[in-house]
């Protein structure tokens, strides 16, 4: 799936391309000539789309293997005297959380308690997509967003369910996606959730997925 270039500028819908990451990222520069608000919003709904099979698409590339495979079997050698091994040093204290989890203050919007931070992607412009997973049903976070950013959101999609906050004004000429917060429930369809790319990492899928686009940096005027 590839964003479009001639033929379907007029929606700025993806096609039936094969995909690459840095395509289904691409968000395609939809203008707003003749008053017509309709593509843009159409145009957002679709890369909104595309955003989330690309995740999906990376989580099934990123988990890893269940069980290793064992080496084959080697003669047994006669047993040796065993030499003393020197103490081994305490395990370091493991942190709750990632040291790569980038701050509310970074990302400009809050960050639901417990989320566990997965990754980041480009977005283009400055501007990056950062992905979170909860254990929170979709419902309970839909529901802590609409406080913390005192707006109601949309509905996206309602089935797999998909909010959308909006937050700030977006501008086509100096942005690739939307300020704000998107909440995907990964459980739709009797799916198991998405799977947690982090070996050993617990838990093993998260229900619900959670997208913040921070706003790019301003730039200096001339």
């Amino acid at each position: 799936m590839e964003v479009t270039r001639a033929g379907n500028d007029a929606y700025g819908c993806p096609t039936a391309e094969a995909p690459s990451s840095e395509a289904i990222l691409r968000v395609p520069n939809v203008g707003n000539s003749g008053g017509n608000f309709y593509n843009a919003d159409m145009c957002r709904t679709c890369v909104t789309l595309a955003i989330w099979a690309f995740v999906a698409t990376s989580a099934l590339a990123q988990t890893p293997q269940p069980f290793p495979r064992g080496a084959a079997p080697q003669p047994t050698a006669p047993a040796q005297p065993a030499a003393p091994r020197p103490a081994a040093p305490p395990p370091a204290p493991r942190s709750g959380v990632d040291p790569a989890t980038p701050s509310s203050t970074l990302l400009g919007f809050p960050i639901y308690p417990a989320a566990q931070f997965i990754a980041s992607y480009d977005a283009g412009r400055a501007q990056r997509y950062y992905i979170f997973g909860s254990t929170a049903p979709f419902n309970d976070l839909v529901t802590y967003y609409r406080t913390q950013l005192k707006e109601k959101g949309n509905l996206v999609f309602e089935d797999p369910p998909t909010h959308m906050f909006e937050i700030g004004k977006f501008n086509n000429e100096t942005m690739a996606f939307p300020p704000g917060v998107t909440i995907k429930d990964w459980t739709s369809g009797g799916s198991k959730g998405y799977p947690n790319p982090k070996p050993g990492g617990q838990p093993a899928r998260f229900p619900s997925i959670i997208m913040i686009v921070p706003a790019p940096p301003p730039t200096n005027a001339r």
